[in-house]
């Protein structure tokens, strides 16, 4: 076999070690593995044959490292047709990812890779496919669904404190009864959370929805348990529940009302019942509000003429809710410990289930409120 004439530095080997740990590519992780154990002093035939390389290979790689250090251990550059996305537009195309949809004729508020390969056309002139865009995106970017909540304007924010603040001063004094209501929306399959599981397992969650055939046999098996309420037989879906609720100002008390959905109607029957409660009292009643449509809806307007001077809304500047509203976080300790980590098997367990975290919430608090 024909000898390898080949000289390393002295610090070939602490070269190659610093370069294992800072390779990205397997092929170069590789190969330098290869080398190291060449300059190592093994047989070159006996390197190849444990990392399965080719002799020739092999000698073409430790020669390349021998004249030009660790850069030669990296591909380099192939023969073929030059790139079409080029370094200016990668940065145009970073720059319409921050720039508003709706400004350059698109038809939806969130860019998708189509979207962006049609204005890139228009404006540029070069033709993009979707994977071209994506694989330019995903360099820096990351393709996911959007959640949490909006951040509101600092001064409406600080105003809306103000407001608030006097509010509770009145009813500090006993001159009205506050109320802070709100919406949410309970689901019939279960929350993960953080729990043991065995290593070698996945974790099987009920989490999908249900299909169209489940759908439809969930809501004749519940039209059958809920005849007696009137609504309840138009639920659209069988799979979630909402609840309208509201907490009092000092008292920590939670008026309720689990309904099927949610509409102007559900909400007039709610404020009857809350009505019901303080009616006697003579103390004008102020529900603190945001801005969704079914709180401004017009079908709302006899009921709040009816109760003229006895209740009226507060609302709450756009996405301040979040902030402002206490009864926030009661929903998200109420639904873990109604859902988080079990699935109901129909709606009227899960109904069921609601109401006694709610009642128990009125003899022993499951969330303390803070004023």
């Amino acid at each position: 076999m024909r000898p390898l004439k080949s000289h390393f530095p002295l610090h070939a080997l602490t070269t190659l070690d610093t370069r294992l740990k800072q390779a990205k590519e397997a092929r170069v992780f590789r190969r330098a593995q290869a080398v190291r154990a060449v300059v190592a002093g093994h047989h070159i035939s006996t390197v190849s044959a444990t990392f399965h390389l080719a002799n020739s290979a092999l000698r073409k790689w430790v020669q390349r490292f021998a004249q030009e250090g660790p850069q030669g251990l990296r591909d380099r550059a192939r023969s073929g047709r030059p790139p079409k996305i080029t370094c200016e537009l990668e940065q145009h195309l970073n720059r319409l990812v921050d720039q508003d949809p709706l400004q350059h004729g698109a038809v939806s508020s969130q860019w998708s890779c189509r979207e962006l390969a049609t204005v890139v056309a228009r404006e540029t002139g070069v033709q993009l496919s979707r994977e071209s865009v994506r694989s330019v995106l995903k360099k820096d970017l990351s393709y996911y669904r959007p959640t949490g909540r909006l951040d509101p304007d600092p001064a409406a924010l600080a105003y809306a404190s103000i407001d608030l603040a006097a509010l509770e001063y009145q009813a500090r004094r006993g001159e009205i009864i506050l109320l802070y209501e709100d919406e949410t929306v309970l689901w019939r399959f279960a929350l993960p959370r953080a729990g043991w599981w065995h290593t070698a397992r996945r974790a099987r969650l009920p989490l999908r929805p249900l299909s169209q055939s489940q759908i439809k046999r969930e809501e004749s098996l519940k039209r059958q348990v809920w005849v007696q309420y009137r609504a309840w037989s138009r639920v659209s879906s069988g799979v979630l529940l909402s609840v309208i609720g509201a907490v009092q100002y000092g008292t920590s008390k939670v008026f309720y009302k689990i309904v099927p959905y949610f509409d102007a109607q559900e909400l007039r029957q709610y404020l009857h019942q809350v009505m019901a409660t303080f009616s006697k009292t003579g103390t004008e009643v102020v529900m603190v509000v945001d801005r969704s449509g079914m709180h401004r809806a017009h079908k709302l307007d006899a009921t709040l003429e009816h109760y003229h001077s006895k209740l009226r809304f507060h609302f709450l500047p756009a996405h301040c809710g979040h902030h402002l509203n206490p009864i926030e976080g009661f929903w998200r300790v109420m639904k873990g410990a109604i859902g988080a980590g079990r699935c109901f098997a129909n709606l009227h367990l899960l109904y069921q289930r609601t109401r006694q975290v709610l009642m128990a919430h009125q003899e022993r608090p499951i969330y303390a409120f803070h004023w």
